[in-house]
């Protein structure tokens, strides 16, 4: 009998703990003494669900990457003109194609997408986008037709295949053309004319596989070099109506149809030569899109028993990954709007605000306070003074509310302090104030802009535990605005979002003054935030109640999973890792925030 020693000519590492887990580890084997275990670095592939498309559709196209991606045209089953951007969480609506249609190809980057052909009829319109906007170019494919696939760029793309006319599988096409930000040019033919393909890579090296011909379903592969088809590897199965992603050395294959027309969950990764299985996705479907590159995919719509709005990414690598998300927190005691706090996840606090005209108690102005354990609300001590539109920092046990307006509707300078079962008087603001950003602790915290009886301000206060004391000119922020929105410490700050005009501005202090750092990607107001200056969130905002989640990394904003609820004029404390968002008006629920994680995980190797 064999061994490993002889076959591989090296033995299996002896280690008392596992070895530093990185790309360097890949592919290895050991055993570990401590454990008793062999254990060995793998590759991860693995399907995730992620934000639905806001319209459900099949026969449409997709470009750009997982984490930026675009979905245009395709069928409800009426043609539709819809295009819709991916942010790596959730859909949102961009711009509308001039030419509603279904079994298009798409080529590019969200920001610089291209669009052609389709049906019907069956053209060979093309269109190209900008980020928000398409814009036809009147010079159209040579060959019109449908059911063809696309690679490329915005300004080197390639389309092949497809059919010209009815009936289907009839009238099919071998023909290659390339674009070049102007016009199509004609390119090498297809060794085999097919429709409802899938492609990958680049006008100069592409990749086509499967389809139908006009006999039957096909696992042929075509590998493009910028003139020529070649044969490449097949495909494990003859299939149809698939989607495709990656590039002509590291392509994925995913859905589709077989002979019996059954909607497949399978998935092939071609490493420029063969076809080998990765992992299935969750569900079935046939004539959906896809986006992205072998490691990194993302698959949306199709048909499973209609049209589908369903989107999953696909990922190959070392780490586990797990999305960032939103889930339901415990009730509050009292449903209000306008609300503020302070804490951690799992131990918040949040005071004040008001509850909505059609409420069992009507338009109030509330003092009731509440605490989190991160399962469920307790009310605790009211403050002296009801107020909403107010702001408030600190931690369960030692927090400060501050400014506002009461059911007067006049505006208050009163501070108060919290020590974990009551509040006190603190030393009143230095001006009326409401609408203001806030940031850091009882004994050392910060009042950031906001509005006064004269209008929006950029004055900036600190507070050391019973105190204000104002800035000096030189530490006002850059921008007076109002609803904006603050995170981390007296000394390492950051401001975010407000109005007038509603803007995504974003501030950094330092003690002693702010300086401009990179906008959100929205223009929000009444948001809720969390975390520290390098490691911020803000969730939620104006106009309307939104779901936006963008997340700061001391230099730029990422957008981040969506919320379950719409929601603007709430509070918001944690971190990035573990944030809380409470209040909104119309839900009493809270919704906690997980970052997402990538994990390098050793697998252990056992016998059957």
């Amino acid at each position: 009998m064999s061994n490993y020693e002889s076959i591989r000519g090296t033995r299996v590492k002896y280690l008392t703990s596992d070895p530093t887990l990185n790309s360097s580890t890949e592919g290895q084997v050991w055993y570990n003494s401590t454990t008793g275990t062999n254990k060995a670095l793998v590759q991860i592939k693995a399907w995730s669900s992620s934000g639905a498309l806001n319209t459900a559709r099949y026969t449409l196209a997709g470009a750009g990457t997982q984490t930026a991606g675009l979905a245009m045209g395709g069928s409800t089953p009426a043609n539709t003109d819809a295009t819709e951007e991916y942010n790596g969480f959730n859909w949102s609506t961009g711009g509308s194609l001039n030419t509603a249609r279904s079994k298009l190809a798409g080529a590019g980057t969200q920001t610089a997408g291209l669009a052609f052909g389709g049906q019907p009829p069956i053209t060979g319109a093309t269109e190209e986008y900008d980020g928000s906007t398409w814009t036809s170019n009147p010079t159209g494919l040579n060959t019109a037709r449908s059911y063809l696939a696309g690679c490329g760029t915005q300004t080197a793309g390639l389309a092949f295949g497809g059919a010209t006319a009815p009936p289907f599988p009839s009238n099919l096409s071998n023909s290659t053309e390339e674009y070049g930000g102007s016009a199509w040019t004609a390119g090498g033919n297809l060794g085999t004319a097919r429709y409802v393909l899938a492609g990958g890579g680049t006008q100069t090296a592409g990749l086509a596989f499967a389809g139908q011909t006009s006999t039957a379903r096909t696992a042929g592969t075509e590998e493009y070099d910028g003139s020529a088809w070649t044969a490449g590897g097949n495909l494990s199965s003859a299939k149809r109506q698939l989607a495709g992603s990656g590039t002509q050395n590291a392509g994925l294959a995913f859905g589709g149809e077989t002979s019996t027309s059954a909607n497949l969950v399978t998935t092939e990764e071609y490493d420029g030569t063969v076809w080998s299985s990765g992992a299935d996705m969750a569900t079935a479907r046939r004539d959906l899109a896809g986006a992205g590159t072998q490691p990194a995919s993302i698959a949306f719509g199709g048909y499973i028993t209609d049209a589908s709005s369903l989107t999953e990414e696909y990922n190959s690598n070392i780490n586990a990954i797990t999305q960032a998300a939103w889930s339901s927190g415990g009730n509050l005691n009292l449903t209000r709007s306008n609300t503020k706090g302070g804490g951690i996840q799992t131990a918040a606090i949040t005071t004040g605000g008001q509850t909505a005209p059609g409420s069992p108690t009507g338009f109030t102005v509330r003092a009731e306070t509440e605490t989190y354990d991160g399962t469920s609300w307790t009310e605790v001590g009211d403050m002296s003074n009801a107020r909403r539109e107010f702001s408030a920092f600190g931690t369960q046990g030692a927090a400060v509310a501050f400014g506002g307006e009461n059911p007067g509707d006049a505006t208050l300078n009163a501070t108060e302090n919290w020590n974990g079962s009551s509040w006190t008087a603190g030393g009143n603001y230095p001006v009326e104030i409401f609408l203001q950003g806030s940031a850091g602790t009882q004994t050392a915290g910060l009042g950031i802009g906001g509005s006064v009886p004269g209008g929006p301000t950029n004055l900036t206060c600190e507070y050391d535990g019973s105190t204000w004391t104002s800035t000096a000119p030189g530490g006002n922020l850059g921008t007076s605005r109002y609803g904006l929105e603050g995170a981390g410490t007296q000394t390492a700050a950051v401001a975010f979002g407000g109005s007038p005009p509603r803007t995504g501005l974003t501030e950094e202090y330092d003690g002693t003054s702010w300086t401009s750092s990179n906008t959100m990607n929205a223009n929000l107001r009444a948001m809720g935030g969390a975390g520290i200056q390098t490691a911020a969130l803000s969730f939620g905002g104006a106009p309307g109640d939104v779901t936006t989640t963008e997340q700061y990394n001391g230099t730029s904003w990422v957008t981040s999973a969506n919320m379950a609820s719409g929601r603007s004029y709430l509070g918001g404390c944690g971190t990035t890792a573990a944030a809380l968002a409470m209040g909104n008006g119309s839900t009493p629920t809270a919704e906690e925030f997980t970052e997402g994680t990538e994990v390098v995980t050793a697998s252990t190797l056992t016998t059957s």
